[in-house]
């Protein structure tokens, strides 16, 4: 692959320092700006293959550039870079016709990573840069985080919410799925359309069908008037489909025809109507594996899953704890009326170690109940006690990994025997894993060394270390 013209636009010394220094050792030509109108001056010109652009800059800033690009028809892969790693940012950077977006600090590979996939997908970005760029969005982010893995759900965020196209959200129960959808909403050219929730495990089987499409008066006992259904409530907004994978099957043949057809016909109704909705559907469940059991229609997953997004659970996303726990304790401090208003850094890491089995759901109460009943204005460790107490309750639910760290840190907090831990953590793995080879095998050596990928040699070492007794051979 050839190298590439690269524009970086920053007003800080140093950074522009340091992507000369690695782009220019790839092979790649490297041009400098330290303010914005530099940057669009030397963009005019129309030979830069791809542009690294600091969102703050002297005179014009980063997305004013992307927005002067994409109304010039300048074909430039755009990178924005940015300190403030925020939501807000991420989607605007996104909206604009970005290639993607870079949070500082960040590692020199993520920028060669960024050249590369520029110079790979270049021919493919005229269809980006259609992205619209006067789109509203919610006066304050109802999403927060900073980990890689939350960035990219923002990413996404960003390149679909422009585009009519149905959206599949997955992920576990409390990741936050229905705040995704609503961010989609709010950044998408629908925002001044209503959003509408429909929860298809919380409504009854005998009701759910006319809560989405309606019902005519009269239509069933006790339909004493008629109702519209959520679908024309959606009318030229956004109709957001809760728990999809809970949805009976007679109703999922329905609802492909209306999202295939944009046709609706209330229960007792005769006629059809067209209705213009964009759906967003989510669920906790594996709809593939639901579709290989019976329960759900492959032709509709199909339909729906037009653009899949998956939130990562909580657990892998640690990074977030922190920034979640503070921003819930600034939320609900004024709210609640309590004397807490911040959460200590000790606090901060212990809830950062915790496995959270309900994600941002039962982080957000915790902090709640911690505010509640917290007697001083910053919160400590110990008024999260209570987490360290059900988490004992629930460790047969934990992964190997979870477990683990829910010791070591409980471990590290009291000081007790720590300097023996990493011997007795390694001992409690190694033991069974070893014991269960051996066991498997009928106590051949050779044969566990090989299924547990050590040598022989090793396998008797530890053997020996751990005193483990050998099984009978027959």
């Amino acid at each position: 692959m050839s190298g590439a013209r690269v524009l970086v636009a920053d007003d800080e010394d140093s950074i522009r320092f340091v992507l000369r220094e690695a782009l220019e050792e790839e092979g790649h030509e490297v041009v400098e700006a330290a303010t914005g109108d530099a940057a669009w001056e030397r963009l005019a010109v129309g030979d830069v293959d791809i542009a690294f652009l600091d969102i703050r800059m002297p005179e014009l800033t980063g997305l004013e550039l992307l927005e002067r690009l994409r109304s010039t028809g300048n074909e430039v892969a755009a990178v924005v870079m940015t300190a403030q790693n925020t939501l807000d940012h991420a989607i605007e950077a996104m909206k604009h016709g970005a290639l993607d977006y870079l949070a500082k600090p960040f590692q020199v590979a993520e920028v060669l990573a960024l050249v590369d996939k520029a110079l790979r997908v270049r021919a493919l970005e005229r269809e980006v840069r259609h992205l619209r760029r006067e789109v509203g969005r919610p006066p304050e982010s109802p999403l927060v985080g900073r980990s890689k893995a939350v960035l990219e759900v923002f990413k996404m965020i960003g390149r679909v919410a422009p585009r009519n196209v149905p959206v599949l959200i997955q992920g576990e129960s409390g990741t936050g799925k229905e705040l995704v959808a609503r961010a989609i909403h709010a950044a998408s050219p629908r925002a001044t359309g209503d959003f509408v929730a429909v929860n298809s495990a919380a409504i009854p089987r005998e009701l759910l069908e006319s809560e989405m499409f309606g019902h005519e008066r009269g239509a069933f006992t006790g339909a004493t008037e008629s109702r519209p259904g959520r679908f024309r409530e959606a009318h030229l907004g956004t109709l957001f489909l809760d728990e999809i994978g809970d949805m009976p099957g007679d109703l999922q043949a329905k609802l492909l025809r209306v999202v295939q057809s944009g046709e609706i016909t209330s229960v007792g109704g005769r006629r059809g109507e067209q209705v213009d909705v964009r759906v967003v559907a989510a669920t906790h469940r594996d709809l593939d594996e639901e579709v290989r059991a019976g329960r759900f229609r492959e032709d509709l997953l199909y339909r729906l899953r037009v653009v899949p997004l998956h939130i990562p659970p909580l657990r892998e996303r640690s990074d977030d704890v922190p920034v979640l726990a503070a921003h819930f304790a600034a939320r609900y401090s004024d709210e609640l009326q309590t004397e807490a208003r911040f959460v200590s850094d000790e606090a901060l890491r212990f809830l950062a170690g915790y496995a959270w089995p309900g994600n941002v759901r039962e982080l957000e109460n915790a902090i709640k109940r911690a505010l509640v009943l917290g007697t001083r204005e910053v919160l400590s460790a110990e008024d999260f006690a209570f987490l360290a107490d059900e988490q004992r309750g629930d460790t047969r639910s934990q992964t190997l990994e979870e477990r683990v760290r829910s010791e070591a840190e409980a471990a590290f907090r009291n000081e007790d025997g720590t300097e023996e831990l990493y011997r007795n953590v390694l001992e409690r793995v190694e033991r069974p894993l070893i014991e269960a080879a051996l066991s498997f095998t009928g106590g051949n050596q050779l044969r566990a060394a090989t299924l547990l990928g050590i040598n022989r040699n090793t396998l008797r070492k530890k053997i020996t270390e751990l005193d483990i007794q050998l099984p009978v051979r027959s």
